[in-house]
């Protein structure tokens, strides 16, 4: 099977997430600066979000030019990403509402590890799929960003607990460490074109 509807349905959904995440910024009720300033966690929990729903949007994107197929498998780990990730904007209104009280950040990390889990199996799937000759496998080989983010979201969700600001400085770390998608991708890419020249 082509993999156009799943990047089709990859790309309405997150798109659907940024809109609602968005529409969770109730405009103030008073026309004050001291009104606008009150919102700044919602638009810190906002902003944070946004960035970790832009990053698995740029890496989905930039996985998926290593999959030339995919299969029932796929799509429904697709579908299992696609549901984590639609639980972040919750996450995140509920953080930034509470004014990053202990449970609602906890949860927030949790919110943010989920989907992080629904990545690293779905490119399990994809790898199982593509068989030995993966390109995926070949492009992750030892992957440090995937093996140091688990441990960083536990700290996050632990310290969250008792230190709400340290476990979002974990949160934001993670979030930097993905920022920049993985340049081997490109690089695989690129190499393929100039030999198919």
């Amino acid at each position: 099977m082509g993999k156009e509807r799943l990047l089709a349905m990859t790309d309405g959904v997150v798109a659907i997430i940024i809109t609602i995440m968005v529409l969770e910024m109730k405009v103030p009720e008073h026309a004050t600066l001291e009104a606008l300033g009150a919102l700044w966690r919602i638009f810190l929990s906002y902003a944070l979000s946004f960035l970790y729903v832009g990053i698995y949007w740029n890496n989905h994107h930039h996985y998926f030019h290593l999959v030339h197929h995919v299969n029932g498998a796929v799509l429904w780990a697709n579908f299992n990403l696609l549901f984590w990730v639609s639980l972040v904007p919750f996450a995140t209104a509920w953080m930034g509402e509470r004014e990053f009280a202990p449970i609602p950040t906890a949860v927030y990390g949790i919110a943010l590890f989920m989907p992080a889990l629904a990545w690293w199996l779905m490119q399990r799937v994809i790898i199982r799929m593509q068989g030995p000759d993966s390109p995926m496998r070949q492009v992750l080989g030892r992957d440090l960003k995937a093996n140091i983010s688990p441990l960083l979201y536990a700290a996050g969700i632990v310290s969250s607990l008792f230190m709400p600001w340290v476990g979002l400085g974990c949160y934001l770390i993670v979030a930097l460490t993905w920022l920049v998608p993985d340049r081997r991708i490109e690089k695989m890419i690129s190499q393929k074109g100039q030999t198919a020249a």
